[in-house]
């Protein structure tokens, strides 16, 4: 097989796809891209048995084949080089691959791609149209909160709630919660609920552009489609938590404020904060605002006051700093609101206006305050 291809070209791609190639594998074909040339297109491939990721780009003067190419050396290699053409080439038999440009020639070896995992085929029983913005943004504003704990499964990937005329992406770590509810176009397909595993959705985020895509289901894999990307991912086939019930409707004590100055303060309060617990405490009162923290090993202590709209009583509660800045990080509006119970309760975060046809909420617990 051979092919010619622009180097600018070929590192995009490689850089996409080779995210979903493992660090460590007890399987060393998994360390190589699957690479595919007919009818001058080359299909690149890399799986690690539960994301399968493959994108294609136009390359000239080519001749078919497939071979499996070891996946750090190339990148490395592309990476390095100046934006030219390379010449790609491979003998199947031997699997020895030539790369050449007008100055330098590069040898490896890879595999027979007999030996390369096949793809899972996929039979979809839904298909779901969707603007990639839309799906992008489903993503960004809940994955960040996901568990990274393996001994909840279930916490490790985003619940996608797909009914007749909405989408909600719901994650969570058992300390806060993220729920963004879509219900700006018509799905089209029946009810179905989907857990699908973080690492997949950041792919998507990193490579899909803002065309239309489309996701696909079929019993246990989700497909996601842009163009000539295609990510099939396992879904997690675990029981999410029941989210809804720890949602609370009751929170009285409402606080607004400028995002921006809480977001600052926190981040800088924080810097005084125990590197165990990352505690801010946050005195509320009429008309005010006290973000504080301190680290009594160290004897180290900031407080700062903000101006906010307050009107309940008085009351101080405590939240890991982390949180609330990833948090409001993820808030659109230059204003936030703060719905409070009290030092023990959840507590929920959410814009003071939402975008037409989104409802977004975020959901934090509190944290024990120090003496």
């Amino acid at each position: 097989m051979r092919f010619t291809a622009l180097t600018v070209e070929l590192q995009k791609v490689l850089g996409n796809v080779g995210g979903v190639i493992p660090s460590r594998s007890t399987l060393p074909i998994l360390e190589n891209f699957l690479f595919e040339v007919s009818n001058n297109h080359l299909q690149i491939t890399a799986t690690d048995l539960d994301t399968s990721m493959s994108m294609s780009l136009p390359v000239k003067d080519s001749e078919a084949g497939t071979i499996a190419v070891p996946a750090k050396r190339l990148a490395e290699t592309i990476r390095s080089l100046p934006n030219t053409e390379i010449q790609f080439s491979a003998q199947g038999d031997k699997n020895k691959i030539l790369l050449k440009t007008g100055n330098g020639e590069y040898r490896l070896t890879g595999e027979s791609s007999e030996n390369y995992p096949t793809v899972p085929k996929f039979k979809s029983n839904d298909e779901l149209k969707i603007n990639a913005e839309t799906l992008k943004r489903l993503i960004t504003k809940t994955s960040f909160a996901v568990s990274s704990d393996e001994l909840r499964p279930a916490m490790m990937g985003v619940l996608f709630q797909i009914k007749k005329n909405e989408i909600r992406a719901v994650a969570t770590d058992g300390h806060r919660l993220v729920r963004l509810i879509n219900s700006s176009f018509s799905t089209g397909i029946g009810d179905r609920e989907v857990i699908v595993p973080a690492k997949a959705l950041n792919l998507v985020l990193k490579s899909f552009d803002d065309a239309e895509s489309s996701v696909s289901f079929s019993e246990n894999h989700a497909m996601f489609t842009a163009g000539t990307t295609r990510l099939v991912s396992r879904m997690i086939e675990e029981k999410f938590p029941n989210y809804e019930s720890v949602i609370p409707l009751d929170n009285e004590k409402e606080l607004l404020i400028d995002k921006n100055q809480l977001l600052a303060s926190v981040r800088r309060t924080a810097l005084y904060a125990s590197s165990t617990t990352h505690q801010v405490r946050l005195a509320l009162k009429k008309g005010s605002l006290a973000v504080s923290a301190e680290d009594i090993d160290f004897g180290s202590e900031a407080r700062e006051t903000l101006a906010c709209e307050y009107s309940a009583d008085a009351m101080e509660i405590g939240f890991n700093s982390a949180y609330m800045l990833d948090m409001l990080s993820h808030i659109d509006t230059d204003e936030v609101q703060l719905m409070l119970s009290s030092p023990t309760r959840a507590s929920i975060l959410k814009p003071t206006s939402q975008k037409e046809g989104e409802n977004l909420l975020m959901l934090v617990m509190p944290v024990r305050l120090n003496d």
